[in-house]
C-alpha cells in the first residue's frame, strides 16, 4: 500500500459549496441525546431503510467551513492602476495583496452545550472556522485544541439554547461485518448519507505512530473528513478521516478513527487543552519466528527493549535492553505499534506492571508511567531498517575491537565484544549481521573476547538446527537477531 495513494477527506472551497436554504424550525433540541433509541439494535442485521436513522442523527452532523489568509507570494500581483489590475481578483487577491483560501470538511456535536468533534486536518491552520447545521444556520466556532497525532481536533460553538448532539459507542465491541452509516459534507454537498459495514479492524495504513483504524466500504469522500460513522443505534462509532483511492474518490476503502480513541483523546483536550500520553521511556523493536524460539516462546508476539532512555521513567525500574516484553498493564503486546497505543492510553502516573521474559524465564517488573511531553519522540517506534529482521538461515569474520575499529565505526569505550569484520554473501548471517556490528551477547551469554564468542557458537550451545539468538550494537543502537549457525 503505497501512503501516496492515502487521501485525507477535507474537500476545497468552492463552487460546488452550497449553501442550505435558511428554514424556520427552531433548531434547538432537548437535553437528551439523539443516540438515545427505544431498544438496542442487532448491528448484524441490516435495516430495511437508514432513513429513520438519518432523519433523527442529520441535526448532529455539521459542515465545517474554513478560511486562510495567504501571504502575496508565489501567484503574480499587478500595480494599481496597472491594465493588469483587474486579473488581481481572478488570483484571488484582495485590496492588500493577500489572498483567502477554503476548505471543507464534516463534524458532529456530542454536547448540548456546543463541543464539536472534526478532524486536525480540516481546521488546521485556520484563520476562521464556521459550523453549518442542517437547518442552514452558521455559527462561529472556536478552537478548543488539537492533535495532529491522531488527527483530532475539538471545536466550540455557542448558543442560547441546547444543540442537538449524539453519543459515543463502545468502538471495542464493533466487529467486522456490523452495518454502519456515513454523514457528512462530501464535495460541499452537506447532509449526504452512506451505508456499508465494517470491512476490517486495527488497519494500520502509514499515517502515524498510532494507527488503529476502522475501515468501512461505506462512500465517503472529500469533504466527509472529520463526519461520523454511525452504528444502528446512532451512536459514534468512528470517525471518518481517510481514504484510500487511485481517484480520489470513494472506491469502498474508507478509514475511521475508533470512537474509544477520539473519546479518550477529546476528553484531555477539553480538560487539559492537549491530549497527554502515557510514557514509557525505551526504544523497542519487533521479533520474528526466530527471536521467538531463543526466548522460548511459541509465537513471535511481543518485542524487545533495545535501549532505556536514562531520563526515562523506565530507567528508575528494573528493566534491560534484552528484556522480551509480553504484557503491558494486563494487556498483550503483539508488537511496536500495539505498544506505542497501549503505553500512550494509560494513565500517566498509574503503577503499572510488565510481564517480560529475561533469560528465558518470565517475570514481572513494575514502574510508574510519565507523560510523554510534545516535542518528544515516540519511545516505542522501531529503529530499525525493514530487513533488520529477514528470516535467513554464523558466515562472518570476527576480530577483536582495537582502538582503529573504534575510530572507524563510532564504538564507545565502555562497549565490550567482537568486531563483525566481513559477513559471507552465502553464510547464515547475511542479511542480518554487517560489518562494523558489535556482537555482545550470543544465546544470553555476554561476550567479551574472541574466546567467548567461540565458545558460544560449540555445537553444544549452539546445536543445529536452532536458532542462536545474538546481541549487537550498531551505530549506537541494540539490535537482536537470531541466525542458525552452519554445520
Amino acid at each position: 500500500m503505497k501512503r501516496s495513494a492515502i487521501s485525507l477527506l477535507a474537500g476545497v472551497a468552492g463552487s460546488m459549496l452550497l449553501t442550505a436554504t435558511a428554514q424556520t424550525e427552531r433548531l434547538a433540541q432537548s437535553d437528551a441525546s439523539l443516540s438515545d433509541s427505544v431498544s438496542v439494535i442487532d448491528q448484524k442485521q441490516a435495516p430495511e431503510s437508514f432513513s429513520r436513522l438519518a432523519k433523527r442523527l442529520m441535526p448532529a452532523v455539521v459542515n465545517i467551513t474554513t478560511s486562510q489568509t495567504i501571504a502575496p507570494e508565489g501567484l503574480p500581483e499587478f500595480p494599481d492602476g496597472s491594465p493588469l489590475e483587474r486579473f488581481n481578483e481572478f488570483f484571488g487577491r484582495d485590496p492588500d495583496g493577500f489572498r483567502r483560501e477554503g476548505s471543507l470538511g464534516s463534524g458532529f456535536l456530542v454536547t448540548p452545550d456546543g463541543i464539536v468533534i472534526t478532524n486536525n486536518h480540516v481546521i488546521e491552520n485556520a484563520d476562521e472556522i464556521n459550523v453549518v447545521f442542517n437547518s442552514g444556520r452558521t455559527l462561529k466556532a472556536e478552537l478548543v485544541g488539537t492533535d495532529p497525532e491522531t488527527d483530532v481536533a475539538v471545536l466550540k460553538v455557542t448558543s442560547d439554547d441546547p444543540l442537538p448532539h449524539v453519543d459515543f459507542a463502545d468502538s471495542d465491541k464493533a466487529e467486522v461485518g456490523d452495518w454502519v452509516m456515513a454523514i457528512g459534507n462530501p464535495f460541499g454537498f452537506g447532509g449526504s448519507v452512506s451505508a456499508g459495514i465494517i470491512s476490517a479492524r486495527n488497519r494500520d495504513i502509514q499515517s502515524g505512530r498510532y494507527d488503529d483504524f476502522i475501515q468501512t466500504d461505506a462512500a465517503i469522500n472529500r469533504g466527509n473528513s472529520g463526519g461520523p460513522l454511525f452504528n444502528l443505534n446512532g451512536e459514534v462509532i468512528g470517525v471518518n478521516t481517510a481514504i484510500i483511492s487511485p481517484t480520489g474518490g470513494s472506491v469502498g476503502l474508507g478509514f475511521s478513527i475508533p470512537s474509544n480513541l477520539v473519546k479518550q483523546v477529546s476528553g484531555q483536550i477539553q480538560k487539559y487543552g492537549k491530549p497527554r500520553r502515557g510514557w514509557f521511556g525505551v526504544n523497542v523493536q519487533g521479533i520474528d519466528q526466530g527471536i521467538a524460539d531463543a526466548y522460548g516462546i511459541d509465537e513471535p508476539k511481543g518485542v524487545i527493549i533495545t535501549s532505556i532512555d536514562e531520563d526515562g521513567p523506565a530507567a528508575s525500574a528494573d528493566f534491560e535492553v534484552g528484556d522480551l516484553v509480553l504484557q503491558f498493564d494486563g494487556k498483550t503486546v503483539e508488537n511496536v505499534r500495539g505498544l506505542s497505543r497501549v503505553v500512550a492510553e494509560t494513565e500517566i502516573n498509574k503503577e503499572v506492571d510488565v510481564d517480560i521474559i529475561r533469560d528465558r524465564k518470565r517475570r514481572t517488573v513494575s514502574f510508574t508511567i510519565g507523560e510523554l511531553e510534545s516535542g518528544v519522540d515516540a519511545p516505542e517506534r522501531e529503529p530499525l531498517p525493514e530487513n533488520a529482521l529477514a528470516q535467513n538461515p554464523l558466515g562472518a569474520e570476527l576480530k577483536a575491537i582495537d582502538d582503529d575499529a573504534r575510530r572507524r565505526y563510532g564504538i564507545a569505550r565502555d562497549i565490550a565484544g567482537v568486531l563483525v569484520n566481513s559477513v559471507s554473501a552465502k553464510g547464515p548471517s547475511f542479511g542480518k549481521l554487517q560489518k562494523g556490528d558489535v556482537i555482545t551477547e550470543m544465546g544470553f551469554a555476554k561476550i567479551s573476547s574472541l574466546d567467548d564468542a567461540y565458545a558460544a557458537l560449540e555445537p553444544d550451545k549452539a546445536p543445529a538446527g536452532r536458532g542462536l539468538l545474538v546481541r549487537v550494537y550498531r551505530a549506537g543502537q541494540t539490535m537482536f537477531f537470531t541466525v542458525e549457525p552452519d554445520r
